[in-house]
């Protein structure tokens, strides 16, 4: 029980002190499992480790195999969850350089790391391309902690995430499908048998995923399981899936719940983002109980293994010669500058899912006595541990010898994507303005991405708009949602993350009738309230700018506008192009150089009304 308790207790306290060091949770995890694990016969009295996955006879949490069934049950949860993460779309909208990454890019990765593992460590042809399956993966659990706080371009970031975002399921996919051929092999020559037997698990595991993946959502739309029981219900399934499909062809449970993932990711479900949040949580547990038991599991003798120089030679192959080629080739002919394919081929740290399915594996193989498989575990994890802390040391370094760190973020996140909203983010972007819209009604979403604007739908009442490594170059924040609350809810939360260099917002109805309530976060104008703004939008919906001849012509100009309420002044925009927001703690903007306008949104103002404008004092 103490045991248990304790391996339950430092996951969690693991991921807590990741979250704070802003560092993957897989580190701090595998090294606190190494310390309770085999360093722990190093200190201990009796020379036992403090936590003994495997029943020996005096100690242990599982007898037999207990612990492959509970890995394998955990694997196939995590599987799911990424399988569901994998969208059609999206695959289709990141761009060629992050298509090939995770089809040619996994391609040179399979082979070279084949080929590195054959070459240095002499293992079998079998398992060499095992390991090169294992380290294919990257994951988005490990990408973004490292990148989350350094300002980079748009298009570096987006490469990194979506590699990480879609390649997790893809690698776990190969890594399963090669860890199955070597399965009916049995150690032996591939026979005709054994082929069919391959075919049988990909039957199998493509069949059951498939079909089940179309019974649970027919189940789901219509409705025949009560919202309370929805996810778990969902989580029992994947366990059938998993089970069923493994008693009908040895080893296909894993390709089973992947492919079910996957199907039901691509379905237009009704709750899937609860189900999305269910599992994410759950795999935080099973990934913090999971990974402290593996690395605990691991004996002093599989560690002294790696102490070797042959370990070090084949990281600095994997690092150094396989990912930049793979890199390079993906990036070719794209709008990427070398500088900017350094950095990432830099950036490639394993994940959770390749040290979790490599300890599965691996003692699986070990149990039907496959030569070498002593290996595979112990070489994924010194790949695992060795790149997240290679990475998480040197990614911001790097990015600054490289030229990709941003100096100046001047990315703009609009909080609330009503019409007013779309309209300046429309105008922001075709001024070479990096500017994301925020809402959590699709629909206005829906309508900014029509007009081209990047917007997406997200909640800020939750964490997750922090770990958005591609916000990464924003400074500058606009809360311009119709609740006063959730403006200053948005302020007060996010203005240290994304507003550095300034963070506004509308004024509300008090503050517009009692100027002297003011604050100096507001946005644009002392008259401006969400209702005016978008009632001024709903008649004249379009953004313009107007010649400034000098101050003294800017302040007449401004007299006139704000005595318009068919129009209301946005942005200053100097000869250079730059835009500075209208704000009351901005002064209004107090000196003005010659030949700049003011950016305005409504009615453009009559030429007698400008002509008059244009007159001096």
């Amino acid at each position: 029980m103490l045991e248990l308790a304790g391996i339950i207790i430092l996951g969690i306290c693991a991921q807590w002190l990741a979250w704070r060091l802003k560092l993957p949770a897989i580190l701090p995890l595998i090294l606190i499992g190494l310390l309770v694990g085999p360093i722990a016969t190093l200190y201990t009295e009796d020379g036992s480790k403090l936590i003994e996955p495997i029943w020996n006879g005096k100690s242990g949490l599982f007898p037999g195999d207990g612990l492959y069934y509970f890995v394998s049950l955990a694997i196939s949860i995590i599987l799911f969850e990424g399988g569901l993460t994998l969208k059609r779309s999206e695959i289709r909208s990141v761009g060629p350089v992050i298509t090939k990454l995770i089809t040619l890019g996994t391609l040179v990765t399979f082979i070279g790391g084949g080929l590195a593992a054959k070459a240095i460590f002499g293992l079998s042809w079998q398992l060499s391309f095992l390991f090169s399956a294992l380290i294919i993966v990257t994951g988005p659990t490990v990408i973004t902690p490292i990148l989350r706080n350094i300002p980079l371009k748009k298009d570096i970031s987006a490469v990194l995430k979506w590699e990480g975002i879609l390649i997790d399921p893809i690698g776990a996919l190969v890594a399963v499908l090669v860890f199955n051929f070597i399965s009916v092999g049995g150690g032996q020559a591939y026979t005709t048998t054994a082929l069919m037997e391959f075919g049988k698990i990909l039957l199998f595991g493509f069949t059951f995923g498939f079909t089940f993946a179309h019974g649970l959502a027919y189940v789901i739309k219509r409705n025949l399981i009560p919202h309370y029981l929805l996810n778990v219900v969902i989580l029992s399934v994947v366990l059938l899936v998993f089970v069923v499909s493994d008693i009908f062809a040895h080893e296909s449970g894993l390709l089973a719940v992947v492919v079910m993932g996957m199907v039901m990711g691509n379905m237009n479900l009704p709750n899937i983002k609860e189900l999305l949040y269910f599992k994410e949580s759950l795999s935080v547990l099973l990934i913090s109980i999971l990974f402290i038991l593996l690395a605990a599991n691991i004996n002093v003798e599989d560690m002294l293994l790696m102490y070797t120089w042959k370990t070090a030679l084949l990281f600095l192959a994997v690092v150094f010669l396989i990912r930049p080629i793979g890199v390079f080739l993906s990036a070719r002919q794209s709008g990427l500058k070398v500088n900017e394919k350094l950095f990432i081929s830099w950036v490639g740290p394993r994940g959770i899912v390749a040290a979790g399915i490599a300890s599965l594996f691996g003692s699986k193989l070990l149990s039907q006595g496959e030569p070498g498989a002593e290996y595979i575990t112990p070489l994924v994890f010194m790949i695992v541990l060795g790149t997240v802390l290679l990475n998480a040391t040197t990614a911001r370094l790097f990015a600054k010898l490289a030229k990709v760190y941003l100096t100046n973020s001047d990315g703009i996140l609009i909080i609330g994507a009503s019409k007013s909203a779309q309209l300046i983010g429309d105008y922001l972007r075709k001024n070479d303005r990096h500017v994301v819209l925020i809402d959590n009604n699709e629909r206005n979403i829906e309508n900014a991405k029509e007009l081209g604007v990047e917007a997406m739908v997200a909640n800020i009442f939750s964490d997750t708009l922090t770990d958005n490594i591609e916000l990464n170059d924003v400074g500058f924040l606009f809360a311009m949602t119709g609740n006063d609350e959730i403006n200053t809810y948005a302020i007060e939360k996010f203005k240290n993350v994304f507003g550095e260099n300034g963070s506004f917002r509308l004024i509300n109805e008090i503050e517009r009738n009692d100027p002297m309530k003011i604050s100096k976060e507001s946005l644009f104008s002392k008259n401006l309230d969400f209702v005016t703004l978008n009632e001024i939008t709903r008649r004249f919906p379009s953004v313009f700018e107007l010649d400034i001849k000098n101050e003294e012509h800017y302040k007449k100009l401004m007299k006139m506008i704000e005595a318009d309420q068919n129009v209301a002044p946005i942005f200053i925009k100097d000869e250079n192009g730059q835009l500075t927001v209208l704000s009351l703690g901005n002064g209004q903007v107090a000196e003005l150089k010659e030949a700049k306008k003011i950016v305005c949104i409504g009615k453009m103002p009559d030429v007698d009304v400008l002509a008059e404008a244009r007159k001096e004092n």
